[in-house]
């Protein structure tokens, strides 16, 4: 049988240990032993196993099994999906059905059978699936251009840290996908991650909608309620679009990250807040402090680590396989036949310059399998903005003059000829419309 699995062996029996050593290898990809679970969860971040093998006792005097379902809790908190099978001496089947009722896996007793032990393991890692090794169209897809590449190592290295997170990038290029992925890496991936969009909140609603409010702090305050901060505690605060927030208002977010405390509107009680920020946005900060329009003091702590997403006219390598996994997810939504890209339609995708971005791709496919009339999505059904194809090496710009032809003779025949139809259509304005239509003799 192939192996397949990482095994993490957390017991501090050292003969135990060396037997495992030398069993689980031979049927598993890679196994981790620990003797103790001090160092448990730095080791479930760093090594990401498929299961956990958690003893039940790490004290001679002590066999309650307490520890070993307290350690579990522990797992669930920061795993809540990685299967954890126990370990225990001790025939307890109501420390057994304790522990699954807790979300242990499965339960074994020392001494081991091994291919009792051996068929468990694999059933765990089975029952997990390999959900967690395949992009999703809402997950992150990492591409393989030597800028992704290198984030992607970045965020290896800091998600199980507590550092502040600054994302930069154009709108549209997935800076709320990479917070969520930070967030999923991390230690907190147990906990809460809760968005906000800093910039979008009205100056009179900025307090309250952070920090929280008691009853009767203003006139609709009719009870107490909880601000982002309290959301987030235990877990990530995800401040999207930071650089629009006023400068009247960013000592307060300032005073509250420097303090890791709040208080509510209309409150004397600070509040402790346990939480890992990561802030974004598509504005040049740093301009922004030397203009003297963003605080200087507030960068610094929002900017312990700094990570430029590229745009995607800069991650060509990434648009087929964003293309597809955006085409599957819609053909299942809207129940439609479409299963794939033509070849063209697939050129014409790679040679545009997408200003929106991954967003902007999203909707373009996500129309065309509307559109589309068949299993395969052509040029037509993409209904590309012409103007939006990048500028190609002159032996080419025929190419791209037939492809604005064919768009703009697929448009007059859609809306027969009604001219204010295909100017909008095609996002251009009547004059240019009539240009064009001039240019190819239409």
């Amino acid at each position: 049988m192939a192996k397949s699995g990482k095994i993490l062996v957390v017991d501090d029996n050292a003969g135990i240990r060396s037997a495992l050593k030398i069993l689980l290898p031979i049927y598993f990809d890679s196994v981790e032993l620990i003797p103790s679970p001090n160092v448990l969860l730095s080791t479930l971040a760093s090594f990401r196993p498929d299961v956990v093998l958690l003893d039940m006792n790490f004290h001679t005097d002590i066999n309650t099994g307490n520890e070993g379902l307290f350690w579990l809790s522990e797992i669930k908190k920061a795993a809540p999906d990685l299967p954890v099978v126990l370990f225990t001496a001790y025939a307890d089947v109501a420390l057994a059905v304790e522990g699954m009722k807790r979300g242990a896996f499965d339960f074994i007793v020392k001494p081991w059978d091994n291919d009792k032990l051996l068929d468990t393991l694999r059933a765990a890692i089975s029952s997990q699936g390999k959900k967690k090794e395949e992009p999703t169209a809402s997950g992150m897809l990492w591409g393989g251009s030597d800028a992704m590449l290198q984030i992607r190592k970045t965020v290896e290295k800091i998600a199980i840290t507590e550092a502040s997170v600054l994302i930069t990038g154009e709108n549209g290029t997935g800076k709320d996908v990479l917070a969520a992925e930070i967030h999923r890496m991390s230690l907190r991936a147990g906990k809460p991650m809760v968005s906000i969009d800093a910039g979008a909140i009205p100056e009179t609603l900025f307090e309250s909608e952070l920090f929280g409010h008691v009853k009767g702090a203003f006139t609709d305050a009719s009870s107490d309620k909880a601000g982002k901060f309290e959301a987030a505690d235990g877990g990530t605060l995800f401040l999207d679009e930071i650089g629009n927030i006023p400068l009247s208002l960013q000592s307060k977010l300032l005073r509250a990250i420097q303090s890791r405390s709040i208080t509510r509107v209309g409150s004397n009680k600070a509040i402790p807040v346990n939480i890992r920020l990561i802030c974004a946005t598509n504005a040049d900060i740093a301009k922004m402090v030397a203009d003297g329009d963003f605080r200087e003091d507030l960068f610094y702590r929002i900017n312990t680590v700094q990570i430029h997403l590229p745009s995607l006219r800069d991650r060509k390598d990434e648009i087929e396989p964003l293309a597809n996994l955006f085409l599957a997810k819609y053909a299942e939504k809207y129940h439609r036949p479409v299963s794939s890209l033509s070849t063209r339609a697939l050129d014409l995708l790679k040679n545009c310059s997408w200003p929106g971005n991954i967003r902007e791709l999203q909707n373009c496919i996500e129309r065309a399998v509307i559109l589309c009339d068949s299993k395969e999505i052509g040029v037509d059904d993409l209904q590309i903005n012409p103007c939006e194809i990048t500028a190609a090496p002159q032996e080419e710009a025929e190419t791209l003059d037939a492809a604005e032809e064919r768009a703009i003779r697929t448009a007059m025949t859609k809306y027969k000829g009604n001219l204010t139809l295909v100017a909008k259509a095609l996002d251009v304005s009547r004059p240019t419309l009539y240009s064009k239509l001039k240019k190819y003799g239409i």
